[in-house]
């Protein structure tokens, strides 16, 4: 399946960036021009352009806050987001520890931004595959922001599908069903039921069914997604690729392969556009493509896009 954490970084994470306060606390033109650059670009999905800009502004808040300020750990954050997001993880991960380092010094290991940190270096290990030791991690962060926030706060919602989409990850689907609907119940009642935030959640619980193969529940829930994403983000942004990947999945399990085809390769096209055509998101839906190549008889084209799926895997190996 397209990773959990792929559909709830894209939006969750993406959402984040109105959270920093680098461009209100800036003195340098530089700086405000790199965080604007880097901001835009990733709200785009437009990741590979963002590196350098995002690069830049924390070389530049080094310079002007000091290599151990709190604003500094946000660039790092930043930073590191946008190294995930292109599956650099050898690079992330040092970031994302310096960022937590900075915060638990200066804020104290209870505050919200510790939190967001413990999450995003939590959210590293469960896309490599190391739940041992992503588990505490999202706990960790879950308690913080439910003292600090109280229970019904939107980023106590990110951390539910976090810490759900990691049981989901596991086959812990009946720990993870409550987790999702809570999360949705908190963004629904906070930000309204058309917010992207909203259609993480319920793409989420959509994937859980999906695998149960409980299609018809997933179905509209999938399709919600889909048309609060593609209205709230556009129709071209990366996060709308799981709902659609989603939807051809059920497609295909039912046999409706002439539904099925276009919107993989729309999937796919958004997938290869944002991330790259080596990224092992894009494997996953060339791995389902084929099986409705094989389907459909077109044996070559399956077998030669099975093909390229298995040395983007082997690039994560």
């Amino acid at each position: 399946m397209l990773s959990q954490r792929m559909i709830t970084f894209l939006t969750a994470a993406w959402l984040c960036l109105a959270h920093f306060n680098g461009i209100a606390n800036a003195k340098s033109p530089a700086l405000d021009e790199a965080i604007s650059r880097y901001t835009a670009l990733y709200q785009q999905g437009r990741f590979v352009e963002a590196l350098p800009y995002a690069t830049e502004a924390l070389r530049l808040s080094e310079e002007e806050f000091g290599q151990d300020d709190t604003t500094t750990a946000s660039y790092l954050n930043d930073l590191a987001n946008i190294h995930k997001q292109v599956g650099d993880y050898a690079y992330a991960e040092p970031l994302y520890r310096r960022a937590l380092a900075i915060r638990e010094k200066a804020l104290g290991p209870e505050h919200p931004d510790v939190a967001q940190s413990l999450s995003n270096l939590a959210g590293l290990y469960h896309d490599q595959g190391n739940y041992a030791e992503a588990q505490p991690l999202y706990q960790c962060s879950l308690a913080i922001w439910e003292k600090s926030l109280g229970p019904e706060h939107p980023n106590v919602a990110t951390s539910l599908n976090n810490l759900a989409g990691l049981y989901h990850d596991q086959g812990n689907y009946a720990e993870a069903q409550p987790l999702y609907r809570r999360a949705i119940v908190i963004e629904e009642k906070a930000l309204g039921p058309e917010h992207p935030n909203v259609a993480v959640s319920l793409n989420n619980l959509a994937v859980v069914y999906r695998d149960l193969e409980n299609y018809n529940e997933a179905e509209p829930l999938y399709r919600r997604a889909l048309a609060i994403m593609e209205k709230a983000l556009g129709p071209e942004h990366p996060s709308v690729a799981a709902p659609l990947k989603g939807l051809a999945d059920i497609d295909l399990a039912r046999g409706d392969y002439t539904r099925a085809e276009p919107l993989y390769q729309r999937s796919l096209i958004i997938l290869e556009r944002v991330l790259g055509a080596n990224h092992r998101d894009v494997a996953k839906v060339l791995e389902k493509y084929a099986q409705l190549l094989h389907k459909t008889g077109r044996v070559d084209e399956a077998v030669d896009m099975e093909a390229r799926a298995k040395v983007i895997r082997a690039q994560y190996e």
